[in-house]
């Protein structure tokens, strides 16, 4: 006589769908509760008024002031030279901090939370914030810029570092120690190896992100073409304002492909 295989029951849903709906009824109670405490005034945003500013404005954006061309590229210029600058410092000031959070690295479960809060505290500025302490402490210029995206970026990529630091293959190391090696050997044959190539991907792409960043940083005073978009919008020049929008977007999406491409050959 064959025994006879049966397929077990699957174990009940319930959970799963009661879950969902309550995730549902309390996203819907969220955007309910976030849209009827706004007073949005829709008589307003589509007034007759509103309509005419946008019929009278929008159009002037796709006809770009050509004439502006080389001071525009000059300040857009300055504007990659403070991301980099300040990309360049954070990824050399994240690898100590880096090390310091990974637990693999540092025992010390103190010292770890030390170095997480410091990162913490860090990212918990936005670059703009950080750029009006700056013009206020060494004044409006570049420079400024330039500490705002250093400090900025240092808190994420250190966070990122940590991460990297920690997912290394240990058994490296151990042979390291095995063999005799030194704690400098150590870090300059058994763990720079295997995370400069990750280190070097996220610079790259934290370079990216902070040229976005730097974009707007001149609007407190803090250098780069911001500058010249603030002056445009007071001026209400919005053919010029079309023509450094243009240039931001060309320059952006240039760099995006090559940090791409490079990106892919380290990791």
């Amino acid at each position: 006589m064959t025994k006879r295989h049966t397929i077990p029951p699957k174990p009940k849903q319930t959970m799963t769908l009661v879950k969902r709906i309550a995730a549902i009824v309390i996203l819907l109670a969220i955007y309910t509760w976030t849209f009827t405490s706004i007073s949005i005034k829709w008589d307003t945003i589509f007034s007759t008024r509103t309509l005419d500013n946008f019929d009278r404005i929008i159009p002037k954006f796709f006809t770009p002031a050509i004439e502006e061309t080389g001071n525009i590229l000059e300040m857009m210029l300055e504007t990659i030279f403070i991301a980099y600058t300040g990309s360049l410092a954070a990824a050399i000031l994240a690898i100590p901090l880096a090390f310091l959070c990974a637990s693999n690295m540092v025992k010390n479960r103190y010292l770890n939370t030390i170095g997480m809060w410091i990162l913490g505290a860090v990212r918990a500025f936005p670059e703009i914030i950080l750029a009006i302490l700056f013009v206020a402490a060494v004044g409006p210029n570049p420079f400024a810029g330039v500490l705002a995206i250093a400090i900025g970026s240092t808190g994420m990529l250190g966070k990122l570092y940590a991460e990297v630091i920690e997912s290394i293959d240990m058994h490296v190391i151990e042979a390291f120690e095995a063999s005799g090696a030194n704690k400098l050997q150590i870090l300059f044959y058994g763990i720079m190896p295997q995370v400069l190539p990750e280190f070097m991907s996220y610079a790259i792409y934290r370079f990216e992100i902070d040229v976005r960043a730097s974009s707007v940083l001149g609007i407190v005073g803090a250098g780069g073409i911001g500058t010249l978009i603030t002056f445009a919008y007071l001026n209400r020049n919005w053919e010029e304002v079309g023509m450094i929008l243009l240039v931001i977007i060309v320059t952006v999406t240039i760099i995006d492909q090559i940090s791409g491409a490079i990106r892919k050959r380290l990791v």
